[in-house]
Formats: C-alpha cells, structure tokens, sequence
C-alpha cells in the first residue's frame, strides 16, 4: 500500500526541505508548489519530494486538491495532509500513517490543544456539537482514497480543508481522533491578516452548515475514537 504525504507550500524555502526529510520515510511525499517566488520547489525536490508546481497560486485548498489528484494518478490509497512551515512534529505523523495503511480509519483528525483563532474555536465548537470532532481545521488528516473519490474531490467551495473531512463525517465514514501538538511558525500566516482569516473561516463553517441542512444529508451522531 502507497500513502502519500501531502504537503501544499507557498513560500516555504525556508523550512520545506527539513519537513520533507522529517516524513520521506512514513510515505511518498508530496509538495505541491502553489506558485512559489522562491526556491520551495528545487529545496523539496533535493528533499526527496515528488513536486507539483502551480503556475498561479491556487491557494490552500486548490494545492492539497492538486496533492490528491497525483496521489491518486500515482495509485496511493491513502493520504496524509501535513503543513510545510514546520508546525506540525512528523513524529506524530506515523501514527497517521499507520491507520490508515493498517485500514483502521477511513478518516483521521489531528486535534490541536487549542484553537488558533476565534473562528477556528466557533468552527470547532460547531462540529465537537454536531460530530464530536472538536478540531475540524487541523492541518493533519488521514483520508483512505475511496473517500476522496466518492466525494469526487477535496474542495470545490473554499472550505479552508474541511470540505471532504465533513463529508466524511457525514456519510459517517470511520472516524479516528489523534492528538497533535502545534509548534510556532517560523513565518507570516498562509491565511493573511487575523481579519482576512476570521472572515474566511467563518464563512467556511456557513457554508458547512448549510451543507449540514441540505435534504438526504446523514449526519446522526458519529462518535470518533
């Protein structure tokens, strides 16, 4: 079984090639370069990354999006979505790794010790209420690829990477929790200012709502190990 480690990067010459090394072994890697102006593509490609290069910055959910398509075309039946800017500790990504490969999940949950923003806080009260999930905006997930093939994508709606995690929760796939800590990024946001990221994040949970509300949706109580 092939898992692919997704990795969507803007700018992240920095750190990239650290983070590839940190995961190279757990999977395939890889980064997808959402139209970088600096060296991210030549330092994850040196890193051992498989690379795919956006020519205009499709923004977070369109690179994860183009990280799934290859991992699909490449026959992965798994991946594992995990941030370039060094947040995220690749120690913690075996156990990702290993539920998904071992078919233990069909979906896997980073969850964070704590929120980053209000809106991700309201986002996450929202689905710990409706789901049981109290970090639907973790950057780490697992996902078999069945699901993302059967949602037929990862994003079409700017769900700022919830959109097939929810659709997950609402088909009531297999559901697995993990904790994960969160280190400080070396860098600026990926989502702008804390308005501009508040705005956007809240109006990706009115759009998960409305999705919620939408005639045939099944969402009666999963309960996540």
């Amino acid at each position: 079984m092939t898992v692919a480690i997704v990795i969507p990067a803007y700018n992240e010459a920095k750190t990239i090639g650290q983070v590839v090394e940190g995961v190279t072994d757990l999977g395939t890697v890889i980064v997808v370069d959402d139209a970088s102006t600096d060296d991210t593509s030549d330092k994850a490609a040196n890193a051992g990354a498989i690379v795919v290069r956006h020519k205009t910055n499709a923004g977070y959910d369109g690179a994860i999006e183009s990280g799934f398509a290859e991992a699909d075309r490449i026959g992965a039946t798994g991946v594992i979505t995990f941030d370039a800017d060094g947040q995220h500790d690749p120690s913690f990504l075996g156990a990702f790794v290993e539920a998904v490969e071992g078919d233990v999940a069909d979906l896997v949950i980073g969850i964070r010790p704590r929120a980053a923003r209000w809106s991700e806080a309201l986002f996450g009260r929202y689905t710990r209420m409706r789901y049981g999930v109290p970090d639907i905006l973790c950057g780490m997930k697992g996902y078999r690829i069945e699901l993302y093939r059967n949602n037929g994508r990862f994003d079409g709606s700017n769900s700022i990477g919830t959109e097939l995690a929810m659709f997950g929760l609402r088909t009531r796939v297999r559901v697995l929790s993990l904790p994960v800590p969160v280190s400080p990024r070396a860098d600026k946001p990926r989502f702008g200012s804390a308005l501009r990221s508040n705005v956007a994040i809240a109006a990706a949970l009115g759009r998960a709502i409305i999705a919620d509300l939408a005639p045939g949706t099944r969402n009666n109580g999963i309960s996540p190990h």
